[in-house]
């Protein structure tokens, strides 16, 4: 038996599951029921009700690109000080 593909969902796709979950929840349904549904773990879906609990997609939307923005912006830092680095090295005449 062959494990299911895993699969990427957009900030957009979690808030609309989020949404059907509580749906389902408030209807009566069971977790173990909501999950299977969602077609996603208990893990997955605990770690998102986490992250993404009462956001609004554009707001999850956003959240995303903030965080990608930061990354970037920590790369650039982390380039920088390996210059400045380099060229104290380079100017000390150690070398």
């Amino acid at each position: 038996m062959s494990k299911p593909r895993r699969k990427r969902h957009s900030p957009e796709q979690i808030v609309k599951k989020l949404r059907d979950a509580d749906a389902m929840l408030s209807a009566g349904q069971d977790v173990a029921a909501v999950l299977q549904g969602l077609e996603v773990s208990e893990q997955t879906y605990y770690r998102w009700r986490n992250q993404y609990g009462g956001m609004k997609s554009e707001e999850a939307k956003r959240l995303k690109q903030l965080e990608e923005e930061n990354r970037r912006l920590k790369q650039i830092v982390a380039d920088q000080a390996l210059d400045i680095q380099m060229l104290k090295h380079v100017s000390s005449g150690n070398w």
